[in-house]
């Protein structure tokens, strides 16, 4: 804890020089704060004051029920951090100044927000807290599933049908031509089956049958799916596997809680999420309002709408876990042969920990099933233009959807709207049993933020995140990794001084060259460009000395007709997501197989381009 605390305070005092503020004050407040809160004053008062100002400047003022927890002096500031405030709010009145000063923006952002969202185990306390949270949610859906009445239903459905007509019925037919290709994710299932584990799998359902024959999905031939069918295991819907509810860190705060589908289940998933992704690539309305190819759309309106007031951006709290299967129903409703693979595939009951047992499911999926994001997008974006309709008064057409492409835009729990639908929209989205998040949703005022960007007048006022604790020896190899990555986006928004005591703590662990972005090597970023170390002699290219991180997959070997079948599903290939990146293995991938379990870095000469 002492070391974040003192990144804590280079960054407070860089700020300071830039704003021209002292910060000896904030800087005893906040180890006084630190003393008798421990590390959750950096990891949750802290953030709670930035998401506080990040309301204020949405509201244009310092509202009385803000920054509680901090004294205020004579006006309407907080004393802590005062000096930062006053160059954006009027002291006395507490209102937005004409022209407030985007550096403290920027400054106040980074100080305060930046130990929001490191990853930190909670305590049990929190976790089950987190737990008790996600069963009272099935209660609160299946209130919301009864509130909802007939012609709200009936246009949700005709809204529906003129959004996403092209795209399912072009996945029901591949439903119904027996075009679905199953396939096997990277990550571990219910059964626990790892990497080419899931290859020999027999459990299978009887639900799913119908629409992935266990004689077509799980052999390569018919006669070795005969020659195994005394082995399988076919389950009736009352002793289907649940999914396995896990907690994973995410924040100090609050935990991630996902679910875990069994492996016939997150098998034919893939299938159907697949094919759903060509629809949103090859058709003009998915493709303008909820591809998930690409972040930059909302990121770009998110600025437009900073700049102009044009665009509101929203954010849903439990977004995931507050999608009802009967609305995933309704959506589907006049696709029958994709609605019948898809609640097939879809796991009713959950294994919840804590105490709380298998109970049934009243959400479509949690986090953790392939078609959670897909559908979540498709029902949130179809709940907005019900919004839109409402705010009309009148029925949406063709035409009218077509001049809301670039102006509307669902990235998951991100929703962007033209503003003068806010109210009617976020109406909408709460009377389908959706929350909308108050403090990170913005419209009224000059800031934004989308899919990890925010803007305020459109200006780029992102800040540098720290996602780990800082290491400590040179066997923490993703902490490194980590704290490189923090120490170049620190660069990159002038905290220099900063990065020069971060590169004293990184090269204690590692050589620390200077290269390019796109070099493989943890380098740092530099005003001065690149170093190089040498030249390749076979290609005359420079080269530098420095560490790469290796992830190592684990073993799981693979032979036989399991590999064969494995070969028809990948062609010869397989691909698996590490970090932002997607990767694909060497010809050892039966062999090895599924998520890293571990990663380390190694010295060699790259390229410092």
């Amino acid at each position: 804890m002492k070391s974040l605390t003192q990144l804590l305070k280079c960054v407070l005092y860089e700020s300071s020089t830039w704003c021209h503020v002292s910060a000896d004050q904030d800087y005893k407040t906040i180890l006084a704060r630190i003393e008798h809160e421990g590390l959750s004053f950096l990891t949750i008062t802290l953030p709670d004051f930035g998401k506080d100002f990040e309301r204020s400047l949405d509201l244009g003022q310092v509202d009385h029920t803000l920054f509680t927890g901090f004294r205020r002096g004579k006006g309407e500031l907080p004393l802590f951090l005062g000096g930062y405030l006053g160059l954006v709010f009027d002291r006395d009145t507490g209102r937005l100044l004409d022209d407030p000063s985007l550096i403290a923006i920027q400054c106040l952002r980074q100080i305060t927000l930046m130990f929001g969202k490191i990853e930190l185990p909670c305590t049990s306390a929190r976790e089950f807290a987190a737990v008790k949270k996600f069963v009272e949610c099935e209660k609160e859906i299946r209130a919301a599933e009864q509130n909802l009445d007939g012609p709200t239903k009936s246009a949700f459905s005709r809204i529906s049908t003129l959004l996403w007509s092209e795209t399912f019925s072009a996945a029901d037919e591949a439903v119904f031509y027996g075009d679905l290709v199953p396939r096997h994710g990277p990550g571990s299932t219910a059964e626990k089956l790892l990497g080419n584990q899931k290859y020999y799998q027999r459990e299978w359902t009887t639900r799913l049958e119908p629409y992935f024959p266990f004689m077509e999905s799980l052999a390569s031939s018919y006669s070795l799916a005969l020659a195994n069918l005394d082995d399988a295991v076919f389950l009736e819907p009352g002793s289907e596997r649940p999914v396995r509810v896990v907690l994973v860190p995410k924040t100090l705060k609050t935990p991630r809680i996902i679910a875990i589908e069994p492996t016939c289940m997150q098998y034919a998933q893939q299938a159907i999420r697949h094919v759903l992704e060509e629809g949103f690539r090859r058709f003009d309305f998915p493709r303008s309002l909820i591809n998930y190819d690409s972040q930059v759309p909302n990121q770009d309106l998110a600025r437009v709408g900073s700049l102009t007031g044009e665009y509101a951006t929203l954010d849903l709290s439990e977004a995931s876990d507050r999608v009802s299967n009967r609305h995933v129903r309704l959506l589907l409703a006049n696709h029958p042969h994709l609605l019948g693979a898809v609640d097939a595939c879809r796991s009713r009951k959950a294994d919840i920990p804590y105490g709380f047992g298998v109970r049934r499911l009243a959400k479509y999926a949690s986090m953790g099933s392939a078609l959670c994001f897909p559908f979540e997008a498709l029902v949130f974006c179809t709940v907005v233009f019900l919004g839109i309709e409402r705010e009309l008064k009148r029925q949406l057409t063709r035409k009218d959807i077509y001049s809301f492409l670039g102006r509307v835009r669902v990235y998951g729990d991100d929703i962007i709207v033209p503003v003068e639908y806010t109210s009617s929209v976020i109406m909408s989205l709460e009377s389908f049993g959706y929350k909308v998040n108050m403090r990170k949703s913005f419209w009224s005022g000059n800031f934004r933020e989308s899919c990890g960007k925010e803007y305020y007048r459109g200006h780029d006022v992102t800040l540098a995140r720290v996602r780990r604790v800082l290491p400590t020896s040179r066997k923490d190899a993703e902490e490194i990794a980590s704290l490189v990555s923090l120490r170049n986006l620190l660069f990159g928004y002038g905290y220099w001084r900063t990065c020069k005591d971060l590169d004293e703590v990184i090269e204690r662990f590692i050589p620390f060259p200077a290269t390019l972005p796109e070099s493989p090597a943890l380098g740092k970023r530099s005003s001065l460009g690149y170093e190089t170390h040498g030249t390749t002699v076979s290609t005359q290219s420079p080269f530098v000395k420095a560490v790469v991180l290796k992830s190592t997959l684990p073993v799981s070997t693979l032979d036989g007709y399991a590999a064969l079948m494995k070969f028809f599903i990948h062609g010869g290939q397989e691909t698996y997501v590490f970090g932002q990146e997607i990767k694909t293995p060497d010809v050892k991938h039966l062999q090895r197989s599924g998520r890293p379990v571990s990663v380390d870095i190694k010295y060699r000469r790259v390229s410092p381009f």
